[in-house]
């Protein structure tokens, strides 16, 4: 099994030396802003290690011993999900054109699709954790 591991590994190890080098080329021919490139790349490492993750993981430790085992399994998704589309919506929140533009990205209100998205997500848990608890119900009374 040792070398199927290694000719597996080594394209992505190749994809990670080549993705290096245009970094490099990308930070250099920025000039002085060069600063710019950097805090990108170091930015959302440190706002996921910071903070989305320190929060979905104290929400899941929290869920996980109190709640009811039928809510476990949707109230864990619905927060982790909350956290990726958070983290994913921050560039655009921060300011208005966060990110490069591209066909139809800038085109709505970013708050206002985090927020049906997260609204989506949340009626969904709660969908789907009642229909887990009348399941539980039934299979009890049967």
């Amino acid at each position: 099994m040792r070398p199927a591991r290694v000719v597996l590994a080594l394209p992505g190890l190749a994809a990670l030396v080549w993705g290096g080098v245009l970094f490099g080329q990308f930070v250099l021919s920025q000039g002085s802003s060069s600063i710019v490139a950097w805090a990108w790349l170091l930015g959302g490492p440190v706002v996921h290690d910071g903070l989305v993750a320190p929060v979905v993981g104290l929400a899941g430790l929290v869920i996980t011993r109190v709640v009811p085992h039928s809510w476990r399994g949707p109230l864990l998704v619905g927060a982790a999900l909350s956290g990726v589309l958070g983290l994913l919506s921050v560039p655009l929140l921060w300011r208005r054109y966060g990110t490069p533009p591209s066909p139809g990205l800038h085109d709505g209100d970013t708050s206002t699709g985090l927020l049906v998205a997260l609204g989506l997500i949340w009626v969904l848990v709660l969908l789907i954790g009642l229909a887990n608890t009348w399941r539980r119900a039934r299979a009890a009374a049967q």
